[in-house]
């Protein structure tokens, strides 16, 4: 069933569990997630990414839309990282039912009224918002974009620009990054600068660089306002590494349902055991699946 981010992660925000956020480029890892979402009766959200959406058109939209209308479980179809408001209107013109406005490299005063503008246009027509404040690092084989430099969500900010940007949900930086760490650089979730920015809000936040991190300082988050964890990285590698395995097998084959079901178990594997880690496996009963 098809739902606005709100909510669910007004939910899952209140439950302490986290909701799997993967980002698509295809229409077989848009089946993967859903499949097992159905599988794990786990909600989930269906992200495209700007680049993504370049890649696949947007008439692909309209096609995860209808699959997750027929899914048998929430789903939120969600604009990852955005820029802009021409951004934002084309998403929500497609049929999103939630998107991120991104001004996180901006300065604060300029950050805020990007976001205030994304969420009057978005509201208007029952689109939920995702903003960021601070910047989330990048690491090897992300597309997604990322700061050279993390700059750390400040709490008393973070309750300033929530107050005047009534934004539905906040990507804050503890720490992650996009994409695969590097071998000499150790992963480390800031639980502390969390927990005071989840004391200061009361809305759901974001954790963007779901991949690669400690499972135990991805379980901890959900205990501090942490209901959206985004995945990229670790899906795709999945995906694409066992794809490479396959080719490399059947050099000679050429037919998608030949080459494709072992990728898609690939990543349905990684994506169970995400929704266990997230703990959103078996908390789908917890909505009301009539409501959009």
């Amino acid at each position: 069933m098809l739902m606005t981010m709100k909510k669910i992660l007004d939910v899952a925000y209140k439950n302490k569990f986290a909701v799997g956020s993967y980002n698509v480029s295809n229409s077989e890892l848009l089946r993967a997630i859903i499949e097992t979402a159905e599988e794990k009766n786990s909600p989930a959200i269906i992200q495209i990414h700007p680049n993504e959406l370049d890649l696949v058109g947007d008439d692909f939209v309209a096609y995860a839309r209808e699959a997750a209308h027929k899914a048998k479980v929430p789903v939120v179809i969600h604009q990852d990282h955005c820029g802009t408001i021409e951004g934002t209107l084309r998403a929500i013109r497609n049929g999103y039912t939630s998107v991120m406005i991104d001004g996180s490299h901006l300065p604060f005063e300029e950050n805020i009224e990007l976001t205030k503008r994304a969420v009057e246009v978005a509201h208007a027509v029952g689109v939920s918002v995702e903003a960021e404040l601070g910047t989330i690092g990048e690491n090897e084989g992300s597309s997604e974009g990322g700061a050279a430099q993390i700059l750390y969500t400040d709490p008393d900010q973070a309750q300033e620009f929530v107050e005047r940007t009534n934004c539905d949900t906040l990507a804050v930086a503890i720490g992650t990054s996009h994409g695969f760490y590097p071998k000499n650089l150790k992963p480390e979730i800031q639980l502390d600068r969390l927990e005071k920015i989840n004391n200061k809000l009361d809305i759901p936040l974001v954790l963007h660089g779901g991949s690669d991190n400690p499972d135990e300082d991805i379980r901890n988050s959900t205990k501090y306002g942490i209901a959206k964890i985004n995945l990229s990285s670790d899906m795709k590698r999945a995906f694409f590494n066992q794809l490479r395995t396959t080719l490399a097998e059947k050099p000679d084959d050429f037919e998608p349902d030949i080459l494709f079901p072992e990728a898609n178990k690939a990543a349905k594997e990684v994506l169970r055991n995400k929704m266990d880690l997230f703990g959103s496996s078996n908390k789908a009963s917890l909505y009301c699946l009539g409501a959009k």
